[in-house]
């Protein structure tokens, strides 16, 4: 199984502690190391990450892990993130994991993902539904509105209506980077939800219900 990992982005709010968001360390131990190596322990095998800013120190870390890891730079880390899902699943054949850099979460979900399966969909979101949880920011998540078979009927950060949110772990297939392509194609910004929001339009994002789990 591969994994595809996007750690493109600045990071912001984190420059007061790092000047790399995916190197940024918790306990010791770097945000993308440890995105690896919970991928690893629930099957992930070959490792895509997809770097912009700070691109040279961000690879020249990963390629020291000891793992299969193929390193792909956007030139233009600001553009939404589709666009390094993009630059990524291009070297990929067949489902892939697909990860955020900054985006914490135990391998039991993944490993449920990678059980599940796409099932006939372009892209499988692991969704969580707690949404009273202490450590959850609504004015941050992206938001998911869910519809009979745990369907994607909506996704995004400003959604009024939801009925859980996105936790950052997806089980993708070729599919994915067509949406999002063709999202570009028609004028739009080439975003993760709005590739996913293309595939839900046509009944073919669905969900893996996480709630409770720690990510």
């Amino acid at each position: 199984m591969n994994c595809l990992i996007v750690a493109a982005g600045r990071g912001s709010r984190l420059r007061e502690v790092s000047e790399s968001k995916p190197l940024t360390r918790v306990g010791g131990v770097s945000l993308i190391e440890r995105v690896i190596a919970t991928a690893a322990a629930a099957g992930a095998t070959a490792f895509t990450v997809v770097t912009g800013y700070r691109a040279a120190q961000v690879e020249a870390f990963v390629s020291g892990l000891g793992r299969a890891v193929r390193c792909v730079r956007v030139d233009d880390w600001s553009r939404p993130n589709g666009h390094s899902v993009l630059a990524g699943a291009a070297g990929i054949g067949g489902d892939y994991l697909l990860a955020m850099a900054d985006h914490l979460f135990d391998a039991v979900v993944a490993r449920r993902l990678i059980a599940v399966g796409r099932q006939g969909c372009g892209v499988r979101l692991a969704v969580d539904r707690g949404l009273a949880g202490p450590l959850l920011d609504l004015d941050d998540a992206t938001k998911v509105e869910t519809g009979p078979g745990g369907r994607i009927v909506r996704i995004g950060k400003a959604l009024e209506r939801y009925d859980a949110v996105d936790t950052g772990l997806f089980l993708a297939g070729p599919e994915l980077a067509e949406a999002i392509r063709a999202d570009i194609d028609a004028g739009g910004e080439g975003s993760l939800s709005s590739g996913v929001q293309r595939l839900a339009d046509t009944g073919r994002a669905g969900t893996l219900d996480v709630t409770g789990a720690r990510w």
